[in-house]
């Protein structure tokens, strides 16, 4: 596939990466020659200098011939993306895609605007990382969960804890122990690397194990890990960036919320729109201050400054005076594994949750979900299954893929744990575990 991305800056190069290495033909436009280069240090990728905006750098860049066009400049350039995206869709890019930072512009009407103007899908990245923190607030116990077919299974990751009842226990515990929790274990992140589970693995503590299982099995499964769901009552924002400003408006109906804001200005601002939460002006990295404003008495802490840095080692304090739930926004990459490393629960990542959205336009199958999971290479994918595709002709264990395992099935109004013995139907929706950058190849099996 042809693919055009316009901005170099974060979100355009960690794409720029994930496409290059799924063998895609990728061509990235930005006006500031250190972005570019910096690309054409991490990714076989051709680079362009020069606005976005202009006719003549998009037929340099053989628009064309694109059938992915991604317009993903930083978000304050919101109007830049917009227009390049238009014009790249009138002088003949297939599918469009631009990145906004306007909620309303997300309202179902005001999506058809923009649809009817050409513009196939707009992105929110702020937006997707606020519902995925107010989402993680609900099932505290976990470190990431996905919701498939409105819930009908979910993918459950939790971190052993001391004296979890999966430890030194291998995946056959799950079923012969824990018989009435219908749901099964598909890998384990152990020393920074994640695999696929096999019936020998033995379990420590520490130990990411992943699962699949029905909804209402998902307490079960997060107590064998030593974990209990917390009910967040009081929470604790620290940073009133979009993100923050966002979980805040949404929960503070519900919860108590203290906000942390280093910036008088906008601890203005925060107190104008947030009535129900309250805004402290303060230095979130101060222990003192986090000790004063009786953080050991929130449940959970949620960190989303604009500093990867502040943010993990804010997390690390409210950890150590006794938070039970800490969400970081860790924005640099290498640092995830680290910010996991130090105890921090759930890491969010808006280039990550912006490249999950728009990587399923690049599968020529069915696909409804695509997930990358933070802390490993690994991806969830949920495929629709084609009438006569190779997936319908044989069973669960004779498909045999490289790096991929299937979890699960939902069948109409029914889920199924994946098995062996299972055949798949046309028109289920197979989800599936990876960690093959060719999804082109596995995607084949259900197209």
């Amino acid at each position: 596939m042809k693919i055009i991305i316009a901005g170099a800056g974060e979100v355009g190069l960690y794409l720029a990466q994930l496409f290059t290495s799924a063998y895609h033909d990728v061509t990235i436009i930005d006006s500031k020659e250190e972005r570019l280069r910096k690309v054409e240090s991490v990714a076989d990728a051709l680079t362009i200098d020069g606005l976005p905006t202009s006719i003549s750098v998009l037929n340099e860049a053989n628009i064309r011939r694109a059938d992915l066009f991604i317009a993903v400049n930083p978000a304050e350039d919101q109007d830049m993306n917009i227009t390049c995206a238009l014009l790249a869709k009138t002088l003949g890019a297939k599918r469009v895609i631009a990145r906004i930072n306007n909620n309303e512009y997300l309202f179902p009407y005001n999506k058809e605007i923009f649809l009817n103007l050409g513009i196939d899908y707009l992105i929110y990245p702020e937006r997707i990382a606020s519902n995925e923190i107010i989402k993680l607030l609900r099932r505290t116990g976990t470190s990431e969960y996905i919701d498939f077919s409105g819930g009908k299974l979910q993918l459950i990751v939790a971190k052993l804890e001391e004296g979890a009842p999966l430890t030194d226990k291998t995946a056959e515990f799950l079923k012969s122990e824990n018989s009435n929790i219908q749901g099964k274990i598909i890998a384990i992140t152990r020393n920074g690397k994640t695999s696929i589970i096999n019936e020998t693995n033995e379990f420590q503590i520490g130990d990411t194990v992943y699962f699949i299982a029905e909804s209402e099995h998902a307490d079960d499964i997060l107590r064998i890990c030593g974990k209990i769901n917390i009910n967040v009552r009081n929470l604790m924002i620290l940073g009133g960036s979009r993100i923050g400003t966002r979980v805040a408006r949404e929960l503070e109906d519900r919860t108590n919320i203290k906000i942390i804001e280093n910036d008088m200005e906008k601890c203005e601002k925060l107190a104008e729109n947030l009535p129900k939460s309250l805004v402290i002006s303060g230095d979130g990295r101060s222990m003192d201050l986090l000790v004063e404003e009786e953080v050991k008495n929130m449940d959970a802490f949620v960190a989303v400054t604009g500093s990867s840095e502040i943010n993990i080692l804010a997390c690390m304090s409210a950890k150590r005076l006794g938070v039970k739930k800490t969400i970081a926004e860790v924005e640099n990459i290498d640092y995830i594994k680290f910010a996991e490393d130090l105890g921090i629960d759930t890491v969010i990542n808006k280039k990550i949750i912006a490249a999950s959205k728009i990587f399923r336009f690049t599968i020529e199958s069915d696909v409804q979900t695509v997930k990358y999971l933070p802390g490993s290479d690994a991806k969830i994918l949920e495929f629709i299954v084609k009438p006569g595709s190779t997936a319908t002709k044989k069973k669960i264990g004779e498909l045999n893929f490289n790096d991929a395992a299937i979890c699960g099935i939902i069948r109409g109004d029914t889920s199924i744990i994946a098995a062996d013995e299972i055949e798949i139907k046309p028109y289920d929706r197979v989800i599936l575990f990876t960690f093959s950058p060719a999804i082109s190849q596995i995607s084949k099996y259900f197209g």
